[in-house]
Parts: C-alpha cells; structure tokens; sequence
C-alpha cells in the first residue's frame, strides 16, 4: 500500500456513527453553488445555463475517457516485480519504487543483482548520506540513479533492506514538519521533479529535514535530473552521478552468470559494441541474452531497427516522403482513408507556413537544418513500401465492437519501437520548420470527434515528451487543458500515455497537478480528467487525496471529480488490492466529516455515484463484481452503505442496492457474499435501522426492473443476516 507523506492511516479507518434511525426519505441533495446576481433573474438564467453546457461539454469528455479506459491494458506496480533483465529495473515501467509505497527487500535484491557502484560518484553519495541522511543524486536518465539509490540504502540500513518510496510529488519543505518520516525507515524518491511553486524549496527547510531525518535515524535518496544541481536549497546535498562504464560493467555482470564459449572473433564485437553503450540496463541486456546464444546478443546489440530509421533519414528524404511518415508517427493503425486526409492536411500545414516565410514570435531562431520547400500532395498507395522499406507495412483489421467483414487497410510501424524512434529523429534533425506546423496540425487533430484519431495523437505526442518535453508542456498541454473537452480529453490521454515512461511518469503527475489551482475551471477539469488510468493507478494516494479536494470546490470542477472517482474504482476491477484501498479512503474521508455538514453531504454524494456504478467493461454493477470476485470488499462496501443509508441520500443507496442484488441473483455463491455484506451492515446499525431497511428494501424491490424471485432471494439472505 502507498506510504505518502501526510496521507491518512488507512488500515483500518473508523466507521462513521450510526444514527437512531433511518431518516424520513428526503430528496437527495442535488443543490448548485449559490448565485446571486445585481443584474436580476435572467443573468442568473444565462449563467445557469452555461453552466449545465459546460457539464454536459465535459460529460461527453468523460464517456471518450471511458471508452479509452476500457480498452487499456494497465500494469500495476504494487507486487513483486522481476527486473532481472532490466538492469537495475531500468528499461522498463514497472521498475520497483516507481509506484509510492514498500519495496520488499526482495525486490531491492533483484534490482540489484548485477549492479556495480560507479566511481567516484557511489562514495561521495555515500559519505554525503552519512554525514546528511539526505542526498541527492543528480544525473541523466537512465544512468542508474534509482539503483544507486537502492544501493546506498542498503549500504547504510544493511543488505536484504526494504525500503519506502515517497511520491514525486511529496513536497520537501512539509516532510520535516509532517508524521510521514518514521524513525529508523529507509526513504526514496525516484525521479524528483521539484516543487509546484518554485520558491517553495529554501535552503533552511531542507536543513531542517536533514536534521529530522538524522534525529531519527532515518535516511532518504532523491534522484533528480542533473538541471537539480542548479537549485540552491539543494546544492550542498547534490551528488554528480554518472552511469559506470560499460564495459567494467559488461565483466562484472558476466562474472555473475553462466559462462558460456563464444568465438574471439564474436567476444571482439560484443566488447566493440557494449564499450559503445550508455544505459547499464543495455548492458545488462546484453549478458543476459547471451543465455540464447552470442549470435543472439549480437543481434540485440546491432540493433538493426535502429539502423534502419537512421539509415532512412540519412538519405535526406524529399518532404513528400518525409510528411508522411512524420503523420504517421501521430496516426499509426487509423484506417487509411482518414490517414490519407490527415497526412495531406499536415502538408497543407507546412506549404501554409512556407508561404509566410515568417518566424513566429515565440519560436526560435532558424538553425541549419534539412529544407522542406517544394512540398507535394501525392498520396499514391502504391508508394508506402518504397517510401519507408522495414519501417512501415500495411494490416487489415476492423475497428473496435466491428466484425472481419469492416476490416480496413491500415498503414502501421514494423514495430512499436520503429514509432518511438521515427520521432526521436525527427527530433534530432528537423528544427521549428516541420515541428512548428506539425504542432499546429496536432492542435487542429486534438479537437475533432475522432476519438481513435485522438487517441493516436496523444500516443504520439507522449512518444514526443520523451524528446522535448518542454516543449509539449508549453506549446500543446499547457493550450489543451484549457481548451475544448476533445482537447482536454487528449491532454489527459497524453499524461496517461507518458506513465509508459518511468522517467516521465512523475513529470506527467507533476504537469496533471499544476492545473488544479488557481488555473481555471476548466484546467481543473483537466486535472479530475488526468488522474485516472494509469497515472491514478500508479499514484493512486495523490490522485485520491486532490480528485477529493475537488469535489468540494465549483459544480463543475466537482461533477468531474467524482466522475474520476467512479473510473478509478471501475479500473480497480482486476486489481482486488487497489480497489480495496479506493474504498478504505473512501470511509475514512466520510468519517472524518461532521455530522450534517456541507463535506458530510458531498462525500455521500460521491459515494452513492461509487456504490451505483456500472462496470468500466461488460454489464453489470461494479460492486455487484467486487462482492463477487474481491475477497474483503464485503466489509468495505457494506459500511459504505450504511453511511449513505443513514443519510438523506437513502434513496440512491436502496436502488443501488437493489441492481446489486439483481445482478448478483444468477450466481450460486452470491448468497455468500451477501450475507458477508449484511454481517458488515449489522455491526454499524442499531435494531430499529435493521428494521427500516427491512420494510423499505422489500418494498423497493416490488419495482418491475427487480422484481424477480432470484434478487428476492438474496434479498431474504441479506436480512436475515442483518438480524443475525
């Protein structure tokens, strides 16, 4: 379970007190902020007005959202992760740590188990640490920084020591002042992105959590990208870092595996080639793919996909060869008739800027770069594999919920590795002359009805951050989530699609989080509409602490905070252990509020829309699949219900309640779970509430839609439960 600084303790949060009796049945509290207005009625009218379009705008933003969602394969950084091909879990998502919460010592050991401390860098590390019990490693990417961090913890707190990694997000100056540093703990933060306000970081603070941490005996590792050894407050705990060389590297990890017999003429290669990597996890990758042979090695080593794209563009492609591809970089797999129309558009784009011929303000100045003048418009099918030979092929395949027989052409990558390097050089080789129209041909994608279109886009432009995030930021985010709900719904996709990227994904969190205050309504939108999916998952305590925040503020800005809350419990569905801890803060927050009160009545607002929630795939209510198929959610979900049940929001709970019995009416081991969940309802209900519920529950089920003797049923079981 995450462990982030400030969170509330939920193990085992209390449950809120139940009343005499149920309440007299009450509508359910639908009430707008208040509006008063000089002007009189009919301004009221045109502001209410604009309002209820700007909800229902978001809405549909939220059923693109949804259908994207469902689609999506999530990872789920919460078990036990095997890194061993990964170089100290580097190359890949699920690196321990990434996600908040405990790294078993199991899991620092497997990270572990080919690393090699570089030098000098390990030992000032270490002795800054020592001295400080706080140090800050500053270097590239993927240079080893997170297993350096490992490393360092273990050396200080012993060998097989597990360790808490804290949030991106956890600001620096509260982690002194706050419960969150327990005494003898090995901390981490992973991929430190810095403050939200910049001056928030002084130079004193971090003295003062350096001293906390040495009072008790605990010790934290931050890793930050090099620009970090420029912010002051953090300079004198900065370390350098750097990776080790490759091939002290290469040797020490060969000494840790099976040797096996390779040529003179083949080992002569492989050390040419690994002397030339960058990143330990290739060279890690290396050894460990010797196990299937040199020639296998070799072959990982040559990197031919690599030398393919560079090989492309080194023959300085005419622009109507190079548009096309660059579209496709955007669009992979939408049907090649749309392809088609959005790959000319892209022309038109650059033949418009190139009539111009001026610089934009904002841009700037030209540099040498490969000309794009004399663009043409030929789109013959015909071409594709003489334009992009093994980078590029055609498949037939139909769109989503459609048949073979609606298949279509779709003009692909050879692999999914082939789209990320296309846009690493046209990064590296094309300046503000393609990027500058290719931008405003995104922005122009980014808001059509095309959500597949839209989608690919976001991918893309994901793919893109990678290279210049700085840019996407500034020039495409930062414009999109205040933009129209299409826009905002391909910003979300686009921090969704980042998480993919270890070293993106707190910066993705970090872009979600700076539009929540003070930005707008419709940024904050952005925002509910960001932390779901996978940086919800990945960030889970952060996205449900803000989305929670924002449900007490605007109409708007709460509509779509609980509409966040409903997709990140639908996403839970496979993951028992992340939906269980939805619900936990869920009861905790409806406990921490007074009786009657306005945080009272909003948080059974969002509990009711968490208990009547259909399932993100497939029919049926969520909970109906989570009593089911979740062990422990009986407990949970059947003290939420009381909650809701002992409020003026009875209504909504005793239907929501109805469509789970009804759902649940078909399985044979229902009645298990639903006497589970009536023996978790008894202990928070007095007698006089047991028989409330048992003259209203059978009279709401008297309703055509449930009237059915299996719901019935289960309905007797739930009450005979109840009485005990």
């Amino acid at each position: 379970m995450a462990d982030d600084a400030g969170a509330p303790d939920l193990s085992e949060p209390p449950v809120p007190g139940p009343e005499d009796e149920l309440p007299q049945e009450q509508p359910e509290d639908d009430a707008q902020e208040d509006r008063t207005d000089a002007d009189g009625a009919s301004r009221a009218d045109c502001d209410e007005r604009q309002e209820r379009e700007e909800r229902e705008e978001d809405g549909k933003g939220y059923d693109d959202l949804r259908q994207v969602l469902g689609q999506r394969v999530y990872n789920n950084f919460y078990g036990v992760v095997d890194a061993s091909g990964a170089a100290f879990g580097f190359g890949a998502a699920a690196a321990p740590g990434l996600a908040p919460g405990f790294v078993e010592p199991d899991e620092v050991d497997r990270a572990l188990r080919f690393y090699l401390p570089p030098r000098p860098c390990f030992d000032d590390a270490l002795g800054t640490l020592r001295a400080e019990h706080l140090v800050v490693l500053a270097g590239p990417d993927s240079s080893g920084r997170g297993a350096g961090a490992f490393a360092l913890l273990q050396r200080v707190r012993g060998v097989h020591t597990g360790l808490r990694s804290l949030s991106p997000a956890n600001a620096l100056a509260e982690l002194a002042a706050s419960s969150a540093l327990k005494a003898g703990q090995a901390y981490v933060i992973l991929d430190y992105v810095g403050e939200m306000n910049v001056d928030a970081v002084q130079a004193f603070e971090i003295r003062r959590l350096s001293e906390e941490l040495r009072r008790k005996g605990s010790y934290l590792v931050i890793t930050a990208p090099e620009a970090t050894r420029r912010r002051l407050a953090l300079k004198d705990h900065c370390v350098p870092w750097a990776a080790p060389d490759p091939l002290e590297l290469f040797h020490h990890c060969r000494h840790l595996t099976p040797q096996a017999d390779i040529p003179p003429e083949v080992a002569e290669e492989l050390q040419e080639r690994v002397a030339e990597l960058r990143r330990p996890a290739d060279v890690v990758a290396a050894v460990t793919g010797l196990a299937d042979g040199p020639d296998a090695a070799l072959k990982t080593l040559r990197d031919s996909e690599r030398e393919q794209v560079r090989n492309w563009f080194r023959t300085q492609p005419s622009a109507g060869d190079l548009l096309p591809l660059a579209a496709l970089a955007f669009l992979e797999g939408i049907p090649e008739r749309n392809f088609e129309k959005a790959s000319v558009l892209l022309g038109m784009h650059v033949r418009d800027w190139e009539q111009t011929g001026e610089t934009p303000a904002a841009e700037p100045e030209a540099t040498g770069t490969t000309a794009l003048r004399g663009v043409t418009f030929e789109q013959t099918r015909a071409r594709w594999k003489e334009r992009a030979t093994g980078l590029v092929r055609t498949e037939r395949r139909a769109g989503p919920g459609q048949d073979s027989s609606r298949s279509e052409r779709r003009i692909v990558f050879t692999s999914p590795r082939v789209r990320a390097l296309v846009i690493g050089e046209l990064h590296d080789l094309y300046g503000y002359e393609l990027w500058y129209p290719v931008r405003q041909w995104l922005s122009e994608l980014s808001r059509l009805a095309d959500l597949d279109v839209r989608t690919e886009v976001a991918r893309g432009v994901a793919l893109y951050a990678r290279h210049a995030l700085a840019e996407v930021d500034e020039n495409l985010l930062q414009v999109w989530a205040d933009g129209f709900a299409a826009q905002r719904v391909t910003t979300a996709l686009t921090l969704q699609f980042m998480c993919d990227d270890q070293h993106l994904a707190p910066q993705a969190l970090n872009l979600a989080l700076s539009w929540a205050e003070r930005r707008g309504p419709a940024r904050a939108v952005t925002t509910a509409m960001a932390l779901t999916g996978t940086l919800g998952s990945l960030y889970r305590l952060e996205a449900l602490n803000w989305l929670w925040l924002l449900t007490h503020r605007g109409e708007r800005m709460a509509f779509a905070a609980r509409r966040s809350l409903v997709l990140l419990l639908q996403t839970a569905e496979q993951d028992p252990e992340r939906a269980l801890f939805t619900l936990r803060y869920v009861r905790t927050r409806i406990a921490d509020t007074a009786q009657r009160s306005q945080a009272r009545s909003l948080a059974l607002r969002t509990t009711v829309q968490l208990l009547d929630a259909e399932r993100l795939e497939g029919s049926g209510l969520l909970a109906a699949t989570l009593l089911r198929d979740v062990p422990g959610s009986a407990r949970q979900l059947g003290l939420l219900w009381v909650s809701v049940l002992l409020s003026v929001c009875r209504r909504g709970a005793v239907r929501a309640l109805c469509r789970t019995l009804a759902d649940l009416r078909d399985d044979p081991s229902a009645a298990d779970a639903v006497r589970a969940l009536g023996e978790a309802m008894r202990g928070a209900m007095t007698p006089r509430q047991w028989q409330a519920l048992g003259n209203d529950l059978p009279h709401a089920l008297k309703h055509p839609e449930y009237a059915i003797p299996g719901t019935r049923r289960l309905a007797q079981v739930l009450l005979g439960s109840l009485r005990g």
